[in-house]
């Protein structure tokens, strides 16, 4: 259950913000070198994990990596991994990452929201993704407030994927220390999913050479630019990306693939009216840009009786752990 703390509804505008989360400071760790790999390894306590990244923040070698069991994600030092040893292919295709990997990045692949849309195993409530595509417009902050006045009974902060974009973290560098405050506070409880760098969008052209394939764009530097950002600002970025427009072809699912990340589409997005249920991946935009989707979500939000948010994670574990 979802117990609720006393609700503000006071609107505040600002001007141009599983899983595991860096200490949180303002951007500035630089990153360097920043490239994919795909080996796996054990960390500092022996247990098994998949290194995806290989950089260098101020100089010193880290890796981000991936458990494998439980699908979160850290940013490690090098010289605490240990790629030594054996660890068997077939016992990494047990686990919940790679096979979720498998999976979603399995062709043929559907023009739109290819990928996970919905839990893989029964769980108790659903998935709520928030989309931050560019945007003119200041964010929303009352639903971002209300959404923290959610507390879970631990009281470890409301659960929340926020698929991001570059250009969007770029733009409204005060609203993301907003949202990082929230965090902070234990009010917020945030994935950070991949959105791209610049989320394309060309007006009126057809889907198939629109967003990510449109011409020229390279998916490598949208994915990679983004989780440096996200690292410059002391957040871990997860194994998971939502295509812009959930737009996608096989060449590009096989590029996702390659670098080690999940697609995540929607089954409720809600300004399309869709219905979410038990295990839905609810889908709306906080950038400003789709109001309908907003009021939908705090409808739902005012009756917490009837719903539970959940880490993404657990969409993809039989536990939830």
């Amino acid at each position: 259950m979802i117990s609720v703390r006393p609700i503000h509804f006071i609107f505040f505008f600002l001007v141009s913000l599983i899983f595991t989360y860096a200490p949180l400071a303002a951007e500035t760790a630089a990153i360097a070198d920043y490239r994919p790999i795909f080996r796996a390894g054990r960390d500092s306590s022996g247990q098994i994990r998949i290194a995806i990244r290989k950089y260098k923040s101020s100089s010193i070698p880290y890796l981000l990596i991936v458990n494998p069991a439980n699908m979160k994600t850290s940013a490690v030092k090098a010289s605490a991994f240990d790629f030594t040893g054996d660890i068997s292919l077939d016992s990494l295709r047990k686990t919940s990452f790679v096979k979720a990997l498998d999976r979603y990045t399995a062709l043929p692949c559907k023009l739109q929201n290819h990928g996970a849309v919905h839990a893989e195993y029964p769980v108790p409530g659903m998935f709520l993704t928030v989309d931050l595509c560019p945007s003119r417009r200041p964010f929303e902050k009352l639903f971002f407030t209300i959404l923290g006045d959610l507390c879970s009974e631990k009281r470890v902060g409301t659960p929340v994927a926020i698929a991001v974009t570059g250009i969007w973290m770029e733009n409204h560098r005060d609203e993301l220390a907003w949202i990082i405050q929230q965090i902070r506070e234990e009010r917020l409880a945030v994935t950070w999913v991949n959105h791209s760098a610049t989320h394309p969008y060309n007006p009126g052209v057809p889907l198939e050479r629109n967003f990510l394939l449109s011409p020229g764009i390279d998916l490598e530097h949208e994915v990679l630019e983004t989780e440096q950002l996200l690292l410059k600002n002391g957040l871990i970025p997860s194994p998971f990306f939502r295509f812009p427009g959930l737009v996608a072809d096989g060449k590009l699912l096989q590029k996702l693939r390659g670098l080690a990340l999940i697609p995540v589409g929607s089954d409720a997005w809600l300004a399309k009216e869709e219905i979410p249920t038990s295990g839905s991946f609810i889908l709306v935009h906080g950038n400003g840009n789709e109001p309908l989707g907003i009021s939908k979500v705090l409808q739902l939000l005012h009756n917490p009786g009837e719903v539970k948010l959940l880490p993404l994670s657990e969409a993809f574990t039989a536990s939830g752990k």
